[in-house]
Parts: C-alpha cells; sequence; structure tokens
C-alpha cells in the first residue's frame, strides 16, 4: 500500500474513531509500528492529528465526518444553502456547467430551475436530483463507484475534452498555504479536469471550511478564482484571502438578523 493510501486509511478511522493506536494501524494496514509512527509523524507536521503515546487524536473534531460518504455531510445546511443560492447568481441560461461532488453543489442542484442548461456531474445525490428535470441536459462521465461517486481515468479524460463554461468545485478545507484540499486521492483527478476544462473555475463552501487543511492539495489557491461562501465568514478572514488575490463572492445583507 502507498503511503498516500495509508494516509487517507488513517484519517478516514480517525474521522470515525476520532482516536487511533499504532498497534491497530499497523494490524490493520499490513505495516510496521515503525512506518505507522512515521505516518502520524507526516499528517500532523500538516496539522490534521495530534500524536499521543502509543497513537494519535484528531487535531480537529470539525473534521469528524468530512469525509465524502454515503450520504451528504449533514453540518451547517443554512450556510450550505446560502452560499448555493448565491452561487447560482453566476449560472445563466443555456449554459454548461459541471457540478463537483459535494454537499454544497448538492444545494446547487436543488435549487437550479427546470431551465434549459447542461449539467455534468457525477455525484449519485446531484444525478438523483437533476434526472427529476427534464429540461436540463444532464451528462454523466461514469466510472466506478466511490462513495457518493462516480470515478475512473476515462472520466477525467473525457471531462478535459469538453468544453466547460463554468466548474462549481466543493473541497474539504481552503488554506493559505496549501490551498484547496480534500482527504480522498481518488477524486483528485476529476476535480483537475473540471479546473482545466472550464473557462471559469468557482469553488463552493460554507465558511466552516477556510484555514483548514485536509490531506491532499488538488489546486492551489491562485488557480481557483473565485471563492462562494455564505454570508457569515468572518470579515477578517476574507480580507486576508482577498489580499493574496484570490475573489471572495458572498450575500453580505443575509448577516442581518443573524
Amino acid at each position: 500500500m502507498s503511503a498516500i493510501l495509508r494516509y487517507e486509511k488513517i484519517m478516514e478511522l480517525l474521522m470515525a474513531h476520532r482516536e487511533v493506536s499504532v498497534a491497530d494501524l499497523a494490524g490493520k494496514l499490513g505495516v510496521t509500528g515503525k512506518t505507522i509512527r512515521q505516518d502520524l509523524e507526516k499528517l500532523e507536521s500538516k496539522g490534521l492529528l495530534h500524536r499521543t503515546h502509543g497513537g494519535a487524536v484528531l487535531a480537529n473534531e470539525g473534521y469528524s465526518g468530512l469525509l465524502a460518504g454515503l450520504a451528504p455531510n449533514p453540518k451547517h445546511p443554512d450556510e450550505k444553502r446560502e452560499a448555493a443560492e448565491w452561487a447560482l447568481r453566476f449560472v445563466e441560461p443555456n449554459d454548461i456547467i459541471a457540478l463537483d461532488s459535494g454537499s454544497t453543489t448538492l444545494e446547487m442542484a436543488k435549487l437550479l430551475d427546470n431551465a434549459p442548461l447542461t449539467v455534468i456531474t457525477n455525484d449519485l445525490h446531484i444525478i438523483s436530483e437533476l434526472i427529476k428535470k427534464d429540461r436540463v441536459r444532464l451528462v454523466v462521465p461514469g466510472g466506478f463507484r466511490s462513495r457518493n461517486m462516480l470515478v475512473s481515468e476515462e472520466a477525467a479524460e473525457f471531462l478535459s475534452r469538453l468544453n466547460v463554461q463554468k466548474a462549481f468545485l466543493s473541497t474539504t478545507g481552503i488554506h493559505p498555504e496549501y490551498g484547496f484540499t480534500i482527504f480522498t486521492h481518488s477524486h483528485v483527478g476529476q476535480k483537475r479536469a473540471m479546473i482545466d476544462s472550464a473557462k471559469q473555475v468557482f469553488c463552493v463552501a460554507d465558511h466552516s471550511k477556510f484555514d483548514k487543511c485536509a490531506l491532499i492539495t488538488f489546486a492551489k489557491l491562485s488557480e481557483i478564482g473565485v471563492i462562494v461562501t455564505d454570508p457569515y465568514l468572518p470579515e477578517e478572514t476574507a480580507r486576508s484571502y482577498e489580499a493574496a488575490g484570490t475573489q471572495i463572492e458572498r450575500n453580505r445583507r443575509s448577516r442581518v438578523g443573524r
């Protein structure tokens, strides 16, 4: 098993149980305790966990449940909906858009009008929503099931040949140094294909994703020009990202009364 797959499995177990032991990880992954300790040291250097005597714990409890699963992430539903509503302001009639797999992009699919539009996606939940809308042309690159998403090398190659006008990507973390990050290595190729094929690229994420770092970087901060978020992103945080050249889009008026 490669190091990156071990890291992914370690984080998956940590997010499920919040604490792991070196002995248990070594048995599950079929490697020595020394290898596991080196892996934990590497993951700790990224701020993902804290090593303990004989094991590790999650560095941030907010990461619990963030690994893509069979059901959409239930955290911050109101904020996700507000970010999705604001993102839809950038979608125009007859657009060709790509919707990445994620709970906030799923909200976009739910809110989309049944109007002439081409949507490219491999998210099973988004497909389920859009199949009800007969005026939306649904394009599914296909692949094998990885949790709630269809993935394959062929799907990424198919995406790279399309003329996508706007791509809306999800992320687990947004960080000034590590950029846009996720926990699942098999999803990176498809995200990169969306970025490379689209004329405009947006990241749609609620405010809890900022200043967080997951395991794998799929894009530098400079590669995605616009982040669409909810109104509750602290102004200081927004200014720090804007100073780095990132455009932050959100409905500031929605903050009133909260």
